[in-house]
C-alpha cells in the first residue's frame, strides 16, 4: 500500500473514532437531560403549517389539554405543528421539550421550549423520542413525520419496545394511507389486522386525550 493511501486511511479512521465519541456524547446528554421527564407524549407533524391553519390550532389545543392532564410534551422543537404543540404545553404551564436537529438549511427552534436539546444525528434523536414517550400523536405532516411514525410502529410490531398508544390525528389526512395499506400490504400478506391495531385514528383533541388517559396511567 502506498504511503499516501495509508495516510488517507489513517485520517478516515481518526475521523470515524471522533464521530463515535460525538454520538456517545449526544446519547449521554440526552439521557442526563430527559431522565426527569418520564410522563411525556411525543407529538409529530409538519414544520410548514402556519398559525392560521386549523390544524395548527388543533395541535396547540391538544398539547394544552395533554399538559393539563399531567403529561409533558416532546416535539422536534421546530416551527409549524411542533411549535403549536410546544406553545400549547408552555401556555398550560407544563414541560415543553424540543429535540432540535441541526440541518444544513437551518431550521430554527421555536420560542416555546422550556427544555431544549440539539442533535446532529437523526438516529440519536429518534432514540430520545421513543425512550421518553408514553404515547405518540402523529399529526398531518410530510416524510419526516412518516419516518417517525414508521420507526415507532416497527419497534412495537417487532416487540423491540413495549407497545404504546400511537394515534394518527386526522382521518381525512391519514385515511388514504391506511386504505393503501389495507389494499396492498394485506393482500400481499405483508401486514395483518392485528398489527395495524397498533395505531388508532382520531379527529378531536378531546378524544386523543381521553384515549391516552385510558391507556397511559400516570
Amino acid at each position: 500500500m502506498s504511503r499516501d493511501k495509508q495516510h488517507v486511511l489513517n485520517g478516515l479512521s481518526t475521523e470515524e473514532s471522533w464521530r463515535m465519541f460525538k454520538i456517545m456524547a449526544e446519547i449521554v446528554e440526552g439521557f442526563d437531560t430527559l431522565n426527569e421527564f418520564n410522563k411525556c407524549v411525543s407529538i409529530f407533524g409538519s414544520a410548514r403549517s402556519k398559525p392560521s391553519d386549523p390544524i395548527y390550532q388543533e395541535t396547540e389545543k391538544l398539547a394544552h389539554l395533554l399538559t393539563e392532564a399531567g403529561y409533558g410534551i416532546i416535539t422536534g422543537g421546530g416551527p409549524g405543528l411542533m411549535e403549536a404543540a410546544n406553545k400549547g404545553a408552555q401556555k398550560a404551564g407544563g414541560n415543553s421539550i424540543g429535540l432540535h436537529i441541526e440541518l444544513p438549511e437551518e431550521q430554527k427552534p421555536n420560542e416555546f421550549l422550556t427544555t431544549r436539546l440539539n442533535f446532529q444525528y437523526f438516529f440519536v434523536r429518534k432514540l430520545m423520542f421513543v425512550k421518553y414517550a408514553m404515547a405518540y400523536v402523529v399529526m398531518p405532516g410530510g416524510m419526516g413525520t412518516i419516518d417517525e411514525l414508521s420507526e415507532a410502529f416497527v419497534l412495537a410490531q417487532t416487540n423491540r419496545i413495549k407497545p404504546f398508544p400511537i394515534v394518527l390525528y386526522g382521518s381525512e389526512f391519514w385515511g388514504g394511507l391506511l386504505d393503501w395499506i389495507k389494499d396492498k400490504m394485506f393482500s400481499y400478506n405483508f401486514l395483518n389486522d392485528n398489527e395495524l391495531d397498533l395505531v388508532s385514528v382520531m379527529d378531536k383533541p378531546e378524544d386523543v386525550v381521553s384515549f391516552i388517559k385510558r391507556h397511559v396511567i400516570i
